[in-house]
């Protein structure tokens, strides 16, 4: 099992790799092979062996992994657990071109739930997944990552807006789009500058003509430990990359002669807009590979009824500047354990039953365990488990690492949490009784 600065150090290192789902689940793939995992294609047929771990990729933003156990399915079932890939943003638009008094300029869409007004004054640059056509006139895509910064959205100074720190109203449409450059006299297409791009960077894939693309813009700020005693990890994207994370190096932990349990790690795109697509959470993606290595209906059902799955999705810190924020008695405090999520409304899928089992697997690796409820007079956000327990059938809980400023485009944690989840969820891929009866 890794050492506390040992993980925080490859966590880091993950988010900085990883600007989009697209990159996010290529750096899992390269850490899944490297220790040992087999990469499945779902059009071709599937031997799979005991003792290995196997993972599938679906639009290159959705990862599943599996290790395939010495026990059989019909011994525990599935020990699951999700997390989603993707995060709020600013994606770029198809015709996205831009001139207003001089300056090139970008239109952007958003994406998700964003909390915008820190997106501006930031050193932005630019990622994702460009689609083009190459000499012998084939389509193919590659990951492009412009690294450095790019461009940024300026403020309006508070000499033009005096009541800008009373009320200032943002216009998605209007206010944020990004500037690159100063514009030309030629008209610039942004298509152009992308197969440059290509040309340069990646000369042997013969781009010819950049078909599409699915960019998102992102802050350079390199993810870091911070406060006086290094409490704290600041960056963006920890919801949901640390989830993901965390999964990926408690399924990756598992050794050869522990792998007697069906472990399952599902990362999907597309949580912060709904789930709804082929590679999402309300997809047929989870199922479609779990009945692959299921023979019959009658199987499934009896698999799924001893098998369990754990949402982690990041959790609502109490916040000290804004305590009536919360629930006086469900304030998560940062560095004091993961969260299980509770609604009374089924926007988390957790029960009784599931959290006491969580609760039994803290237990055995010795982590602390807090309580969310959201306000009574608030609204509840949700996450992958209720759709994946409606979608499958199977016993879920709904947990998460608890978090500051959620939904920004930086978001702070506790340096500690992270690990206590890891240590948790190793012990549940690993512990033969942690499931219920």
């Amino acid at each position: 099992m890794l050492k506390l600065t040992d993980f925080n150090e490859d966590l880091l290192a993950f988010l900085q790799a990883s600007p989009t789902p697209f990159h996010a689940v290529t750096e899992m793939t390269r850490q899944l092979t490297a220790a040992g995992f087999k990469y499945l294609q779902e059009s071709e047929e599937w031997f799979l062996k005991e003792g290995v771990g196997y993972f599938v990729v679906r639009n290159g933003s959705s990862i599943i992994a599996f290790t395939v156990a010495t026990k059989t399915l019909m011994h525990n079932g599935f020990r699951m657990v999700g997390a989603h890939t993707d995060s709020p943003c600013l994606k770029v638009k198809p015709a996205p071109e831009v001139t207003s008094q001089g300056y090139f300029q970008l239109g952007v869409e958003v994406y998700g739930g964003a909390l915008l007004n820190p997106w501006f004054d930031r050193d932005l640059s630019l990622a994702g997944r460009v689609v083009f056509k190459n000499a012998a006139g084939k389509v193919k895509s590659t990951l492009v990552n412009y690294e450095k910064p790019i461009a940024s959205i300026p403020s309006l100074a508070i000499h033009l807006d005096r009541e800008a720190n009373k009320n200032r109203n943002i216009n998605p449409q209007t206010h944020i789009p990004p500037v690159l450059m100063k514009a030309g006299n030629d008209n610039t297409d942004f298509r152009d500058l992308l197969l440059a791009k290509l040309q340069h960077d990646q000369p042997d894939s013969g781009a010819e003509k950049v078909m599409d693309y699915e960019l998102s813009f992102y802050d350079t700020q390199a993810p870091a430990l911070i406060g006086l005693n290094d409490d704290f990890i600041a960056s963006a994207r920890l919801d949901n990359l640390l989830s993901c994370f965390v999964g990926m190096k408690a399924l990756i932990g598992i050794s050869q002669s522990d792998m007697q349990q069906n472990c399952v790690l599902v990362c999907n795109d597309h949580e912060e807009v709904g789930s709804m697509s082929a590679s999402g959470a309300q997809g047929p993606m989870l199922k479609s590979v779990l009945r692959r290595m299921i023979d019959s209906d009658d199987d499934f059902v009896r698999v799924m009824s001893r098998s369990m799955m754990i949402s982690a999705d990041n959790a609502h810190g109490i916040h000290p500047n804004f305590p009536d924020k919360h629930d006086a008695n469900h304030g998560p405090l940062l560095n004091a354990g993961p969260v299980i999520k509770v609604n009374a409304n089924q926007r988390y899928a957790t029960d009784s039953e599931t959290s006491s089992v969580f609760r039994h697997i803290c237990d055995l690796a010795e982590e602390p365990v807090q309580s969310f409820v959201v306000r009574t007079d608030m609204a509840c956000g949700s996450t992958i488990g209720p759709i994946t327990a409606s979608e499958l059938g199977v016993k879920t809980i709904d947990v998460g690492v608890p978090t500051f400023g959620m939904h920004s485009i930086r978001e702070m944690a506790g340096s500690q949490d992270a690990y206590s989840l890891y240590r948790i969820l190793t012990k549940f891929n690993t512990e033969e009784t942690v499931v219920l009866d």
